[in-house]
């Protein structure tokens, strides 16, 4: 166990992302985000608002983790206590913008339901996005969890 926390402790770089955690969660992060914004983004964006917001989560919280991802990949964290920190904030604010996303995204499908408005392809569309929006909050919040554990054993 001891071990498992010193190896934690050290923030990765290169290649050694891959192997982890949490940062190994940063490909899974970026597979089920860019779900959610592709499926969103083809169907019928209505109502604006809350779809608009997760349209905004997605791509924010995408283009920002693969940012991140290639912060850490080339070694511009250089191990210290600021960027695991840092690390810890990202994923906390990303996990709480996808709950909300997410929360959002499941009402507008639950109140379609009823509805033909935009008939049985989007609806199946959108279900599909609340399925990997939900999936995504749940990587966003490990990788705080143990992110802060990281941050923590510093």
């Amino acid at each position: 166990m001891a071990s498992d926390i010193t190896r934690m402790a050290n923030l990765p770089s290169g290649i050694r992302i891959c192997s982890t955690f949490p940062d190994i969660l940063y490909l899974p992060e970026l597979i089920f985000g860019g779900l959610v914004w592709i499926l969103v983004a083809c169907t019928l964006v209505e109502p604006n608002n809350p779809q608009g917001w997760v349209m905004f989560v997605s791509v924010f919280c995408f283009v920002m983790t693969f940012i991140w991802l290639m912060v850490f990949a080339v070694g511009g964290h250089h191990n210290s206590s600021g960027w695991a920190a840092a690390d810890f904030i990202y994923h906390g604010i990303a996990a709480f913008f996808y709950l909300s996303a997410s929360v959002a995204l499941a009402r507008v499908t639950l109140d379609l339901r009823g509805s033909n408005a935009k008939g049985i392809k989007d609806y199946k569309l959108d279900i599909s996005a609340v399925v990997f929006s939900y999936v995504a909050t749940l990587l966003y919040f490990i990788h705080t969890v143990l992110s802060a554990i990281r941050w923590k054993t510093f």
